[in-house]
């Protein structure tokens, strides 16, 4: 065992006397442990919300999306469509057009964001697993049906399977100016409720999916359309199709990832993160300023031991190394014991949910949490830092400060 390391043991587990030095050590140890609980469990919630974002979005949101990086819409033909299908990886090609609508539903009535898919929608099965009522489907022989959010269909008082009521479906036409005959200035179709789906409030209050030959015919689009929308096979990777369609399709399109399709959300929630990280690593940094202040106690309890030590030959550099490893010690020690607290209330948050998030229909009871292993190294490495900044200067003292004349 190194010299400076068992001294630095003896000075604060000693079990010869205890003092109010000892006391400060041992309360600063407890309070380095609650702040890097803390911090750990807030950290864990950060990144629990992120990947219950992900998920829920995945549910509903493609792989990869493709959209116009100018203008709302463009032209899809069958010779551009297959060169799309032909890049490797790409499994599913869906057609969308989405765009705003009024829908109406016996006396009640709602804008809506009105989304139509081409009939493989269905084979991506995103929603199979969201559908609160009814059946899954956009068609049924000559039959179209729409699929709204759950949400809507509350906010329309809508009965699921009910074809004596349908939809009704209003949209506003672009008109040149000096149209006057009413019947030219929207357009109106009626579709039978099939389904209602629920995932999350932002979707099942807004969105009505529905076959794309309705919706082009409502909203008369042709062949333009809104976006594409990606199902990458099984073995393949959607970052390297991603990369190979935007290469197929130019500057002129934005091949989104899941995660780009909803960047904005994600930044803010990264960037929350880092302010919480701050500010938890500025608590553990005011909690350590206790080592300090315990450290230059110690140095003045321990003047006759420090002249001791020079006058056996101690240098000023043992000496220093004595003070930086009982600082460390104490950090160190109230880190792991932190961590440890932290990762085990984050087990058992994951396993059973014991705090509930008090939503009701919420989409998870208890708080969502996650632990990255990122997580706990770059906490241990904030703590080495702030330890030696904060045990630096009374190990200086120690050294510089006694010697055998002391004596």
């Amino acid at each position: 065992m190194k010299l400076p390391f068992f001294i630095a043991k003896r000075y604060l587990f000693s079990k010869r006397k205890r003092n109010f030095i000892n006391i400060i050590s041992g309360l600063t140890l407890i309070l380095v442990a609650v702040c890097t609980a803390a911090l750990i469990i807030v950290l864990s919630v950060f990144n629990g919300l992120g990947h219950l974002l992900r998920s829920l979005n995945q549910s509903f949101d493609p792989q990869i999306k493709i959209e116009a990086v100018e203008g709302k819409t463009f032209e899809v033909t069958d010779a551009w469509l297959n060169k799309v299908k032909a890049v490797e990886g790409v499994a599913i090609v869906t057609e969308v057009i989405e765009d705003y609508a009024y829908a109406r539903y016996r006396e009640a009535n709602q804008v809506v964001t009105l989304k139509g898919v081409s009939a493989n929608f269905i084979d991506q099965h995103r929603i199979d697993n969201a559908i609160a009522e009814g059946t899954l489907r956009l068609e049924s022989g000559e039959t179209p049906y729409a699929i709204v959010g759950r949400g809507v269909q509350y906010s329309l008082s809508i009965q699921v399977g009910d074809d004596f009521h349908p939809l009704q479906i209003y949209y506003i036409n672009d008109i040149k100016p000096g149209v006057v005959d009413p019947s030219k200035i929207y357009s109106h179709k009626n579709i039978a409720v099939g389904a209602a789906f629920s995932i999350v409030q932002s979707f099942d209050e807004n969105y009505v999916i529905v076959p794309l030959e309705f919706v082009r015919d409502v909203m008369q689009y042709g062949n333009k359309r809104t976006s594409l929308e990606i199902k990458v096979s099984d073995k393949a990777d959607a970052a390297v199709v991603q990369d190979n369609l935007q290469q197929v399709l130019g500057a002129g399109f934005s091949v989104l990832s899941l995660e780009q399709q909803h960047k904005d959300l994600y930044r803010l929630l990264k960037i929350e993160k880092l302010f919480a990280f701050g500010g938890g690593v500025l608590l553990l940094g005011i909690a350590s300023i206790n080592i300090f202040f315990s450290l230059m106690m110690l140095v003045l309890d321990k003047k006759k031991d420090i002249s001791l030590l020079a006058s056996m030959g101690a240098d000023q550099n043992l000496l220093r190394k004595i003070f930086l490893t009982e600082g460390a010690l104490i950090a160190v020690g109230g880190t792991l014991i932190g961590l440890v607290l932290g990762a085990t209330f984050c087990f058992f948050q994951q396993q059973y949910g014991f705090i509930s998030m008090g939503m009701q229909n919420s989409v998870t009871e208890g708080y969502p949490v996650k632990m990255i292993l990122s997580d706990f190294v770059y906490i241990t490495l904030a703590m080495v830092v702030i330890t030696f900044l904060v045990s630096y200067r009374p190990a200086w003292v120690a050294s510089r400060t006694f010697s055998p004349a002391d004596l």
